[in-house]
């Protein structure tokens, strides 16, 4: 619950450093606001987000709300108008990032945590992989699976992000080198997917999809070095994606889908690892570091 208060208090402190800024810089309101009448949108803006959010910080949930919902309207009703006009695109970002933020806090003023396990439910959830399936099935599946996300997650969405960047003009030059050096990262870090994901169908007999994962626990190829060599893989391909496009807010993206996957996902996945292999995965958890590649000690880790 203090978290989500002292958001709310920094929320409110920003807001009215805003106002302040809209009212005594030009360049402010125009990137912010466009052609908007400050003076209207401020008889809203003012109680319904930051004296709602002084409220939040002093614990009343109701103003939680207000302020949340607030947030989620103006920021919906900018990225239309920016849409449409080209303008106030930066007030889209800085109300996206607000709504988002003031959802989390209303979470922990109210439920005193943030919600994640529905993200890893329905047919999402853990489940291992058909015992009938063998390791040819579940490479073809994982190859399959990949063309799906990476298609998606590396292609759908930063090519949307990318379209909204320009359409929103809120773009950042970028040195003419950067989209050489991201393709190059790019093509290593999907080496690292491909195989991560590889070695998972063959020494798991599974897949990497929670609904399929593996019957055994791999601690081969590159898992002997860092647990979740996917996972590095997947973030270091978003953010090369966003250099390979000279698009910041793809970069950016990418490193928020890795806070997101570490701290909603990731404890999820590895109390379900904890739960199907016992002290098998605490030694390895022990071992092999979460995100910092390493060489392991002879004999620590069992490889399969």
């Amino acid at each position: 619950m203090i978290w989500g208060r002292a958001y709310f208090a920094i929320q409110a402190a920003a807001g009215a450093v805003w106002w302040i800024a809209v009212a005594v810089f030009p360049f402010v309101r125009e990137s912010t606001l466009g052609s908007l009448n400050p003076i209207l949108v401020a008889v809203l803006d003012i109680p319904l987000f930051v004296l709602a959010s002084t409220a939040a910080a002093a614990g009343v949930r109701a103003a939680a709300w207000v302020a949340a919902s607030w947030s989620i309207l103006v920021a919906i009703g900018l990225a239309f108008y920016a849409t449409v006009t080209a303008e106030a695109g930066w007030g889209v970002l800085i109300m996206g990032g607000a709504a988002a933020g003031s959802v989390i806090a209303l979470s922990l003023l109210v439920l005193g945590s943030v919600p994640t396990g529905w993200i890893v439910s329905g047919p999402f959830a853990f489940r291992p992989a058909s015992s009938r399936s063998n390791a040819a099935v579940n490479v073809w599946t994982t190859l399959a699976q990949i063309v799906v996300f990476w298609g998606f997650f590396l292609g759908v969405v930063p090519l949307v992000l990318t379209m909204f960047e320009r359409l929103w003009v809120v773009g950042i030059p970028f040195p003419a080198l950067v989209p050489y050096v991201g393709t190059l990262v790019f093509v290593l870090a999907s080496a690292l997917g491909i195989w991560s994901a590889v070695a998972m169908s063959v020494r798991g007999q599974g897949t990497p999809l929670p609904a399929a994962m593996p019957n055994w626990l791999v601690v081969a190829g590159p898992y002997r070095f860092v647990r979740n060599p996917m996972a590095i893989a997947g973030f270091v391909q978003g953010m090369a994606v966003g250099l390979m496009w000279s698009s910041w807010i793809v970069t950016v993206y990418a490193l928020l889908g890795s806070f997101l996957w570490n701290y909603a996902i990731r404890p999820h996945e590895e109390r379900d690892l904890e739960s199907r292999f016992g002290d098998e995965f605490r030694r390895y958890r022990d071992a092999v570091r979460c995100w910092i590649p390493r060489l392991p000690e002879p004999a620590t880790v069992v490889s399969r």
